[in-house]
């Protein structure tokens, strides 16, 4: 039996036009547009039918169509009329009315989702058809142009002027033929099988042509039947066919005498596969046995299975649009730059010639006296520094100018002087001198500046403005994380304020989630109102801002716990980064019913980070670190601020995994080395006057003032809009001290057990930390001991941030406690 190959043609690539008509269409105006084609594809077919039967009595009415004398009798009264007088009488005739059919046929194509390409097809062999009618029935122009119209009349009349009677049909027969086959899939397989097809005369089978070269073909299968194929077929699919027949029949013992059957094979005739032919099932051929009845062969071929040519995802997006994760909060209003004080009016950078002078003197004579001749010096005035560019005389050496930093200082009488020896890339050497007056950076002029509203960033950051004035953006997802540090009162606080303004102002509720954790408690409060919109928290805690050291800790393994889940979803979607991934879904490529989801980036800020080292130590340094080696790739982003830079808070395994770092004024060398690797935090000036390394150079930069009454505009803004029902759920975590049941078997106590109860019972205080200095215990297994000894009735239930009390007064009392347990 020969097979039928399918061929799939490679899908052509839309064209722009039409790859935006697809997209704009959503579904309900596809479903309008749809039906109203329909309607008006009805409305043309009743205007052109009863044309046919009263145009003659309507034409007088065409004269001055728009006035209501007079009475039409066309089914749509004066617009009908009209319709039929100009698409009939003066177009196509008769064959207009196929413009009905197509409007109507668009509409349900429309309606169903077909595609445009297909639609455009479909247009375009009507009209040619349309057009050929017309001009075909311009040949019996009859009945005042109905047939034909005054298109095909004069269509007509032009093909007889040039080529006449003849030439005329012979190329209207060509058109018709190139129709055949270029939309009806003709070939001449077609031709050559409808001439030599056989006709039944008189019982008998016979053919049209009665050459001996037609005469039965006979066979003989692997039995030695004999096969009378009644029919010219090409040999080689006959033998195909035949042997495909034969390993289909499962062998049998030859007998002595079996009567020779006669098969007769009806082979189909080959077809080019088309684009309508791909989509219907293939058919096994007939097979019909002129021989016993006993002796039947059923053939079954099974069914190709459906192909779908057009990528699923593809469609998806083509009918319902790219996913969009903002849908939820549609209405949201990103807060206006009017909440935000210009706190700069007034004082912006002027230039005081005065002072630059004399700067420029007294850096020249103290160069001077000590033997170093300068060149050229320049002068760059920022809002809060003055740099001022030297070039020595040749033969001077560097490090001669930087040992005179504290001379320069001296001569100039200001605090802060830093020396840039030399600057990065323009070999000159800087001194950074503090201007007098200096001018406050308003947060206002940042994020309202061209630099920070075309970013074209994940998580554009507006820390300040450099000594050049320019504005200073940077991605925090290209860091990937950021560590500040500062003396108190050096603008660590604001800094924040001013990072977490910019994300507010860039980013939508949905792209965006922050972990907050302030263990003083009042710095990050204020953020509270927009728990809904942008905090992240676990399942059932009280307040998203985290202030309890013991929250922190479950906090950070959460996210590291979501941390692993984002890289499985990562792995199975293929992908290697968050940005890739958000792609994809947007695309409609990733199936939700298989945990795919939305990844909003998710920033975390620790305000105090000393702090939770000195309370917590390893169970903080541990998720932290795991998280600033792993968590960039899938959009987990660490901010971490402390006012103690040491190696002890700041430790090595921190530092190699943040790049990006943050100083303010520090009061020792030491720390601007610990948290910069270099010195110069120790000669700034305060007041938001900063350090911006990124791995490469050190940038100073003056940071952006927020006031917290701007914040809270801010906030308010935000928190008044409609929010989520909940805040963004981390996935849940359990301790190892946690869940612990009071009735815990005696067989399952600790081994030090009878010594930590010594040890509480003798100081009269039951705490965690008491038990870690004295036994020398993890937090988790001191943990787990007091929960111990308060099942045993040894220590007071939990009373927050006091200490448990002792329930037992003293050793003998504890002896006699724990016999009468046993």
């Amino acid at each position: 039996m020969a097979s039928t190959r399918k061929t799939t043609k490679s899908p052509k690539k839309r064209t722009p036009l039409r790859e935006r008509f697809a997209v704009s269409l959503s579904p309900q105006q596809r479903t309008f547009l749809g039906v109203a084609l329909m309607f008006l594809g009805i409305a043309m077919l009743s205007s052109f039918v009863s044309f046919l039967f009263a145009w003659k009595e309507d034409m007088s009415l065409l004269s001055d169509l728009w006035s209501r004398t007079g009475e039409a009798r066309n089914w749509l009264s004066r617009v009908g009329a009209w319709l039929g007088h100009t698409f009939v009488y003066n177009g196509f005739g008769l064959p207009a009315i196929s413009l009905a059919v197509l409007t109507f046929l668009s509409g349900y194509m429309v309606f169903n989702s077909k595609s445009i390409k297909r639609l455009a097809s479909f247009w375009t062999w009507g009209i040619l058809v349309m057009i050929w009618l017309s001009v075909v029935l311009g040949f019996f122009n009859v009945g005042g142009g109905l047939l034909g119209g005054r298109v095909g009349f004069e269509l007509n009349a032009f093909l007889q002027d040039y080529l006449g009677m003849l030439g005329a049909v012979l190329l209207l027969g060509l058109i018709a033929f190139a129709y055949a086959v270029f939309r009806l899939g003709l070939t001449r397989g077609h031709i050559l099988g409808a001439l030599s097809r056989p006709v039944r005369r008189g019982g008998k089978r016979t053919t049209n042509n009665s050459d001996d070269d037609h005469s039965d073909v006979v066979v003989r299968d692997q039995f030695g039947n004999v096969i009378s194929v009644n029919a010219e077929v090409d040999s080689a699919s006959l033998v195909e066919d035949i042997s495909e027949v034969n390993a289909a029949t499962p062998p049998v013992p030859e007998p002595e005498a079996i009567a020779e059957p006669k098969i007769s094979v009806a082979v189909p005739e080959k077809q080019e596969a088309t684009s309508e032919s791909l989509s219907e099932p293939i058919k096994a051929p007939k097979i019909t046995l002129d021989a016993d009845e006993d002796l039947s062969l059923d053939v079954e071929v099974p069914e190709e299975e459906e192909e779908i040519i057009e990528n699923k995802a593809n469609q998806l997006v083509h009918d319902f649009g790219e996913f969009d994760p903002t849908l939820e909060l549609s209405r949201f209003q990103f807060p206006p730059i009017d909440l935000l004080k210009d706190h700069s009016a007034g004082k912006r950078i002027t230039i005081n010639e005065e002072e630059l002078q004399e700067n420029k003197d007294n850096i020249v004579q103290t160069l001077k006296n000590y033997g170093i001749n300068i060149a050229e010096i320049s002068a760059t005035v920022g809002p809060t520094v003055t740099l001022y560019e030297i070039i020595p005389e040749a033969g001077v050496r560097i490090s001669k100018i930087k040992n005179l930093e504290d001379d320069i200082a001296l001569s100039l009488a200001a605090l802060g002087i830093r020396i840039i020896a030399p600057i990065p890339g323009r070999g000159t050497i800087g001194i950074e001198v503090p201007n007098k007056n200096p001018s406050i950076v308003s947060m206002r002029t940042v994020i309202a500046s061209k630099k920070f509203q075309d970013a074209g960033m994940e998580l554009p950051l507006a820390l300040g403005k450099t000594i050049s004035n320019e504005t200073l953006v940077v991605d925090l997802a290209k860091m990937p994380h950021l560590l500040m540090a500062g003396a108190t009162g050096q603008g660590k606080s604001v800094g924040l304020n001013a990072i977490i303004a910019s994300l507010l102002y860039k980013k939508h509720p949905a792209e965006i989630k922050f972990v907050l954790v302030d263990p003083k408690k009042v710095e990050l409060t204020l953020f509270n109102k927009i728990e809904r919109h942008y905090l992240a928290m676990l399942p059932d805690s009280e307040e998203a801002i985290i202030t309890d050291n013991t929250k922190v800790i479950n906090t950070l393994n959460s996210l590291c716990i979501e941390m692993d889940n984002r890289y499985d979803l990562l792995k199975n979607a293929m992908v290697r980064n968050l940005k890739e991934y958000n792609a994809k879904f947007r695309a409609r490529k990733l199936n939700p019913n298989d945990g795919h989801r939305f990844l909003p980036y998710i920033v975390v800020i620790i305000d105090e980070f000393a702090d939770l080292i000195m309370t917590a130590g390893k169970e903080v340094e541990t998720p932290v670190a795991r998280l600033a080696q792993l968590a960039r790739a899938i959009g987990i982003h660490l901010i971490i601020a402390t006012q103690r830079p040491s190696v002890n808070v700041i430790t090595g395994t921190i530092k190699a995994n943040f790049p990006a770092r943050i100083a303010f004024r520090v009061s020792q060398k030491i720390d601007s080395r610990t948290i910069l690797d270099a010195s110069g935090a120790d000669q700034l000036i305060g007041r938001g006057d900063m350090l911006y390394n990124s791995g490469n150079s050190t940038t100073r930069i003056q940071c952006a003032f927020v006031d917290t009454p701007e914040v809270e505009k801010i906030v308010d803004y935000i928190g008044n809009q409609k929010a989520y029902p909940q805040a963004y759920q981390l996935p849940e975590y359990v301790g190892e001290d946690a869940g612990t049941s009071l009735d815990i078997d005696k067989s399952e106590r600790d081994k030090l057990f009878r010594e930590a109860a010594e040890v509480l019972v003798t100081a009269q205080q039951g705490s965690a930390s008491l038990l870690q200095r004295k036994l020398k215990l993890g937090y988790n297994r001191a943990g787990r001991l007091i929960d111990q000894l308060e099942a045993a009735g040894i220590v007071g239930p939990f009373e927050g941030s006091k200490a448990r009390s002792v329930l037992i007064p003293d050793l003998a009392a504890l002896d006699a406690h724990l016999a009468a347990e046993d």
